[in-house]
């Protein structure tokens, strides 16, 4: 892990359904300054609950069950809603899939971003309308003054998340969460957009949590990725060594999935099975009735995140078993060499 963590998480314990159901159990990662770190798995692994509970933002009947949340050196876990509107936005900014359900369809999106310059800036109308514009530049929208002006309807998918970024990034953040941000667009554009994002990191020293179920997207954007699957970390390292090499048959299993090379294939790949409900209790592992390696002591007992040359962690009894070179990772009609 990171020496000097910007973002720290320890512990990290998620309920929902009221706090009958664990979904995030015991989640631990750091994210250093300038560092790009990828979040991947299934539905309902515990990704965006964890990117919720960092922004201090869950839904009603969510809840921080435990386990710490340091960012900057200060503890979030009991922050007052006061202390996280200082943060959200300012020092932590995010972006997300769907960009026009973010967006007030009756205002102009220059407005919407002007607004947050004067709310967390306290810059007056024409210095905030200026700055907007600039911002609608940066981030390589044609003709920003006339974006500026523009209702979301009258944007693509593409020019919506440029503006939603240009709002995370508005107040200089020094941490950017970005939850399928781009998911929704097609290969072309989300190519536009991870070029952004990667710029905007190298110019700001900006650190990203990418939260992506293409492994093409984490392998072009990230240094490091934390594998998630029911509500646990089954493998984290660096992100070329975990795409080339995975430690965890899941993390093999989304591989293999996700690679398509061979485009003569008349049938799709998938993993058999389905991953546990959310907060469903386990005795062992949690992937082993999808495993081709399972063992009866696989699901005996619950299996450590184990520490591993290079930083990596690997929460298995057999790492051995799923590696393998993987040279490609598929996304589509277009493939990310490691």
């Amino acid at each position: 892990m990171p020496a000097e963590a910007l973002l720290s998480v320890r512990d990290l314990r998620v309920t929902v359904s009221g706090g009958r159901a664990e979904a995030v159990r015991g989640v631990s990662f750091e994210v250093a300054p300038g560092e790009a770190v990828g979040l991947v798995g299934e539905s309902g692994s515990g990704k965006t609950l964890t990117c919720r509970a960092v922004l201090g933002a869950l839904a009603p009947g969510c809840s921080v069950s435990s386990g710490e949340i340091e960012f900057g050196g200060h503890d979030l876990t009991g922050a007052s809603r006061r202390e996280w509107l200082g943060i959200r936005g300012s020092r932590i900014g995010a972006v997300f899939q769907d960009p026009a359900s973010y967006l007030n369809p009756s205002l102009p999106v220059g407005d919407q971003l002007a607004e947050v310059l004067r709310v967390k800036l306290g810059l007056r109308r024409r210095p905030a309308r200026e700055r907007a514009v600039e911002l609608l530049d940066a981030m390589g929208l044609r003709d920003p003054a006339r974006v500026h002006g523009q209702y979301p309807h009258e944007l693509s998918g593409g020019m919506l998340q440029r503006v939603l970024i240009a709002i995370a990034v508005s107040c200089d953040p020094e941490l950017l969460i970005a939850d399928e941000a781009t998911t929704a667009l097609d290969v072309t554009v989300q190519a536009e957009v991870l070029e952004l994002l990667a710029r905007l990191r190298a110019e700001r020293g900006l650190s990203i949590v990418c939260v992506s179920h293409d492994l093409a997207v984490i392998a072009a954007l990230c240094d490091r990725i934390v594998v998630f699957y029911g509500g646990e970390i089954v493998e984290s390292g660096p992100a070329r060594e975990v795409l080339a090499r995975p430690g965890h048959p899941y993390t093999e299993a989304l591989l293999r999935v996700a690679s398509v090379g061979d485009w003569g294939r008349r049938t799709l790949e998938v993993i058999p099975g389905q991953p546990p409900p959310v907060g469903a209790s386990l005795p062992g592992c949690r992937f082993a009735a999808r495993c081709a390696f399972a063992e009866e002591a696989c699901s005996a007992a619950p299996v450590p995140l184990t520490a591993h040359p290079g930083g990596r962690e690997v929460r298995c009894l057999r790492p051995e078993a799923a590696g393998r070179d993987v040279v490609t990772v598929g996304a589509g009609a277009r493939e990310v060499d490691l």
